[in-house]
C-alpha cells in the first residue's frame, strides 16, 4: 500500500496528495498521472482527451509491443543466418500471425482510447509485416513473371530484387517520418525508429546487390541489416518490460532518456496551443 504526502493545492484549487508512485497523484475525484508517466507507459504524449478510456480500459501498448518484438527478433536472427538458418518459410507465421494479429489488436485500442501515434506505429508495422511475409511465400510465385530458363524461380532476377530493393527504401522514409517525431517522446523509442529505418535501407542495399548478381554482398548486407533489427528487438523487449512494469506497480527506476521535457508541453487544448504560438 502506498504512502501519501500532506495535502497540497494545485494552482486551479484542487486538493491534491502526492502518491509514493512516482507521477500519481490522487485528487478530490481520481488520479492524475504527469505528462512524464503518460509518455512512459503510452509511448504518446498526454493531451486532453474526451471520455476516460484510459481509466476504463487497459493499455494496450506492450501487446503490440510483443507481436513487433518477437516478430523482429525472429527475423533478424534468420538474417543474420544463426545455426546455418536460411528462409522464412518455416517461421511465416510472424508475418501474418504473431505480429499483426497482436498489433492490429493494439492498433485498434489505442484509437479507442485516444493515442494517436501509437495508433499509427501500430498500424504502420502491421502492415509492413503482412506486406513482406507475402514475398515470403512460395506457393504465391510472385518472381514468376520474372522466370527464365536459367532462372525458373526468378528469384535471382534483376527486375524482382530491384522491385522488393525499391519497396524497402520506401518503407525507410516512412519510418524515418516517425522517427522524426518520436524525438518528442524518448531516446530508447527514437532509436527504435532510427536503426529500424536504417535496416531497412541495408536490407535494400541487399536486394540491389542481388539484383546485380552480388550475391556474396548481398549476404553480407543481409547480415548487417539482420544485426540491426535484432539491437531494435532488444530494445523493444527493453520498453515492452518498462511498460508492463509499470503497469504491474513494480517499482523501477529504469532509463528511457525523457525527451519531452525539450518541448512544450502538450497536456492542453489544441486551441489553447495556437492561443500561445500567437502571442509568441
Amino acid at each position: 500500500m502506498s504512502t501519501q504526502s500532506e495535502p497540497a493545492t494545485s494552482s486551479n484549487g484542487v486538493r491534491v496528495v502526492g502518491d509514493e508512485e512516482k507521477g500519481l497523484h490522487r485528487t478530490q475525484t481520481g488520479v492524475t498521472m504527469s505528462p512524464e508517466l503518460f509518455e512512459k507507459l503510452y509511448l504518446t504524449p498526454k493531451v486532453p482527451h474526451v471520455g476516460d478510456n484510459n481509466r476504463r480500459f487497459a493499455n494496450p501498448t506492450a501487446l503490440g509491443f510483443v507481436g513487433f518484438v518477437i516478430s523482429t527478433f525472429t527475423f533478424s536472427i534468420v538474417c543474420m543466418g544463426w545455426g546455418g538458418a536460411s528462409g522464412f518459410s518455416p517461421v511465416v507465421g510472424i508475418f501474418f500471425f504473431v505480429g499483426p494479429v497482436l498489433l492490429l489488436f493494439a492498433m485498434v485500442f489505442e484509437w479507442i482510447m485516444g493515442n494517436f501515434f501509437p495508433m499509427m506505429v501500430m498500424g504502420l508495422f502491421a502492415v509492413f509485416w503482412l506486406s513482406f511475409g507475402m514475398l515470403q511465400l512460395p506457393t504465391l510465385q510472385l518472381a514468376a513473371p520474372y522466370a527464365t530458363d536459367a532462372d525458373p524461380t526468378g528469384l535471382a532476377s534483376r527486375e524482382y530484387n530491384t522491385v522488393i530493393a525499391l519497396y524497402l527504401i520506401v518503407w525507410g522514409f516512412a519510418l524515418f517520418t516517425f522517427f522524426i517525431f518520436t524525438c518528442k517522446i524518448n531516446a530508447v523509442f527514437a532509436t527504435i525508429f532510427l536503426l529500424v529505418s536504417l535496416g531497412a535501407w541495408v536490407l535494400s542495399g541487399a536486394y540491389f546487390r542481388a539484383s546485380a548478381g552480388d550475391f556474396d554482398g548481398a549476404g553480407k548486407l543481409q547480415k548487417a541489416g539482420g544485426a540491426l533489427l535484432f539491437i531494435v528487438a532488444l530494445l523493444g523487449w527493453y520498453m515492452c518490460f518498462i511498460i508492463m512494469a509499470g503497469e504491474m506497480r513494480i517499482t523501477l527506476s529504469l532509463p528511457v532518456g525523457d525527451l519531452s521535457h525539450l518541448w512544450p508541453k502538450t497536456d492542453v487544448e489544441l486551441a489553447a496551443v495556437e492561443q500561445r504560438e500567437h502571442r509568441d
